[in-house]
Order: C-alpha cells, then structure tokens, then sequence
C-alpha cells in the first residue's frame, strides 16, 4: 500500500510521528498498536478495520466464506488432504484459508475463499505471496517426496459468483488471466473427480444461492476467462 501512494518508508513514518524502523515491524506484520495503525491510515488515505476472532477454530472472515470452503470440502476427492487456516510467517504474516495436499503430485494448492473482490492487486499479490510462503512450513512435508526447491505450489481462488464479481473479472480479464490462467472445468475436475494432471493456478467458482451453495463445474455465463 505504502508503494500504490508512492511514498517511502520514511515519508510515512515522519508524518505518522513513528519511527521507520517501527514503521517496518508494522509493515511485516508484527503487532501494533491501534493508535499508530490508525495514523499511518490516515497518512495512506486508508481505513482500519478491526475483526475479533474466537481464540480456537477456523478463522475464516465471513458466514458466506465459510459456506464456500465448506461446499469445497465436501466435494473433494479422496486422495487429498485438507488444512484449515494454514500461517504462513514469511513473506507475509497471515493465514491461508485452505490448504490442499496431494502427496501423488507432490503439489499443495494454496486456497483463498473470496466473496467479493476489492483491491485485486493486493488480492493477487497477497496470494502469490502467500503460496510462496507455504513452502516454508511444515505442510511441505505432506506433500510427499520433495522436487528440488520443495513442491509445486498453485494457487486457486475460490470466488463466489455475484454480479459485482463477475463484472470484476469481466474488466480485469487480462490481468486475471495471467494470475488465474488455468480452465476452471481442469480445475474442478482435478479437485473432485478422478486424479489426472493439476492444470496449474485457476478461478473455481461458487454459487450462494439462499441456502443452498455448490461448485460450479465451469465459469458463469458471459464470463470468458477460465473456458
């Protein structure tokens, strides 16, 4: 963010009266006070938001987030294993709503559930982000025997299907094509069918419709990415 306003580091914390080197820990995730948190939004033209969590179970952020990993979890096939809510330390700190592993490939699949989308850059960069970081942990392991470097890692994003997000991805085509280049029917068929070659990175979609939510089998009428 402190890059997307183009000022430094130093410009920030000047005028959020901190110091840089408090600054950084704060870039890097390390606990910070609300107070500073709040100037260095103000500084950025950003809002803070505050979420409380219980302090045991799945920290996925909202009702509609969980019902999708929840559909994806029953619809997966037997031979992959799943993680809730994987940390990642290094590059980023933070969670990984879902982690899948397939110790035939050796791959793990590095899951973001999104109900919307807003800052789909910092989405994208989030995600690579994270996935690079899943090699550091201790899933790594799981994945069977190593390649050189650890195992694959791919991204998928598991995004509900709404009208805002699908004109999103509709304006964002190329852009989303190149993070999220494989078909989503690949991808759907090799998470819940029999096991076949993983088609790398990719958009699986989901429909909340009232109670009900499923796994589409393919992109949502007009959409063109991912056929």
């Amino acid at each position: 963010m402190i890059e997307d306003a183009g000022l430094s580091v130093r410009a920030v914390a000047r005028a959020a009266r901190i110091s840089h080197v408090h600054l950084q820990h704060v870039i890097r995730g390390e606990p910070a006070s609300l107070a500073v948190l709040e100037r260095v939004a103000v500084v950025l033209g950003a809002d803070v938001s505050v979420r409380l969590f219980p302090g045991s179970g799945p920290r996925i952020r909202d009702r509609i987030q969980a019902r999708m990993v929840e559909a994806l979890l029953r619809a997966l096939r037997p031979g992959l294993q799943a993680h809730l809510e994987v940390p990642i330390r290094r590059p980023v700190r933070g969670y990984i709503d879902l982690v899948v592993a397939d110790r035939q490939a050796p791959r793990l699949l590095a899951i973001e559930a999104q109900s919307e989308l807003r800052r789909l850059d910092e989405q994208i960069r989030r995600h690579r982000d994270v996935a690079d970081g899943l090699r550091a942990t201790g899933l790594a392991a799981i994945a069977g025997r190593l390649l050189d470097g650890g195992p694959t890692v791919d991204r998928v994003l598991l995004l509900r299907s709404t009208v805002r997000t699908r004109d999103v991805v509709r304006r964002f085509e190329a852009l989303l094509s190149t993070a999220y280049p494989a078909a989503a029917a690949d991808l759907v068929a090799a998470l819940t069918g029999t096991p076949r070659p993983w088609p790398g990175s990719g958009i699986v979609w989901v429909s909340v419709d009232g109670d009900r939510t499923r796994i589409l089998t393919g992109p949502p009428r007009g959409i063109a990415l991912g056929r």
